[in-house]
């Protein structure tokens, strides 16, 4: 039984080669993992029997087709919610702000899970709930995210009409602020869905590295103060990077 587990770990510690390596020789393999070139042969060899390994026509090795139709199943099962909820209990107990977690549904965003603060005034939300991409912190994220011509294409069509004191509905303003938010990996928000409401977000990467979700804590605005800002900012962003890299994106 040990000396199959040790195969096993053998079999694992050349296939971690391919993080970082497309193509490998097989003494590419040997030199960068220190195994003994007699080991690496036959682990290579059981490894392209099964369809993990596949060698090329010039003799280098890659990982096998079989890969992307695990990792698709992989990606296809995970729930984000389910994934994400745990992580959003912490970051509320940590902060003692309310947590939410927004999708992209067309053109709006969708509130798909929620963590209640336990302070005993609250902001109104509730899984459901909808709002456009322009206005919000978690909301915008998304639309931040988005690819270049397909947010631009929601500017120019979309009228932005005010929901609150603070929405924003002058067309180069929410361009300035999408760059912003691009550029600082955050957005935030400042009475733009509820008067007197403020929130802080950060986006959600998948494993092909696209943004799938975004992580808001919200809460009344004098907690959102400048001078208030920076943990809370440094929290979200943590916090949707570990959810992130739970659901398979890898940090480069």
């Amino acid at each position: 039984m040990m000396g199959g587990n040790k195969t096993v770990v053998k079999s694992l510690e050349i296939l971690k080669l391919f993080y970082e390596h497309d193509r490998l020789t097989l003494q590419e393999m040997v030199e960068i993992s220190n195994i003994p070139k007699t080991s690496v042969y036959r682990q290579v060899k059981s490894l392209e029997e099964m369809g993990l390994l596949t060698r090329d026509i010039d003799g280098k090795y890659r990982l096998g087709l079989i890969f992307i139709k695990l990792g698709q199943l992989v990606a296809d099962r995970l729930d984000i919610r389910q994934v994400a909820l745990p992580f959003m209990h912490k970051l509320r107990d940590e902060m003692g702000e309310a947590v939410n977690l927004i999708v992209r549904e067309g053109n709006e965003a969708i509130y798909i899970e929620k963590v209640d603060t336990k302070k005993p005034v609250r902001l109104y939300t509730r899984v459901g709930r909808r709002s456009p991409l322009y206005a919000g912190a978690c909301s915008r994220i998304l639309l931040a995210f988005m690819p270049p011509e397909e947010a631009e294409q929601y500017i120019a069509q979309t009228e932005l009409k005010a929901i609150a004191s603070g929405t924003i509905t002058d067309k180069e303003r929410l361009r300035q602020v999408i760059v912003e938010s691009q550029k600082n990996g955050y957005s935030v928000s400042y009475s733009e869905l509820e008067d007197h409401s403020a929130a802080v977000a950060a986006p959600i990467y998948n494993h092909k590295g696209e943004v799938v979700a975004g992580l808001s804590m919200a809460g009344l605005e004098a907690h959102y103060a400048p001078d208030k800002l920076p943990p809370l900012i440094k929290k979200i962003k943590q916090t949707a990077r570990e959810i992130s890299l739970q659901l398979g994106w890898r940090d480069e």
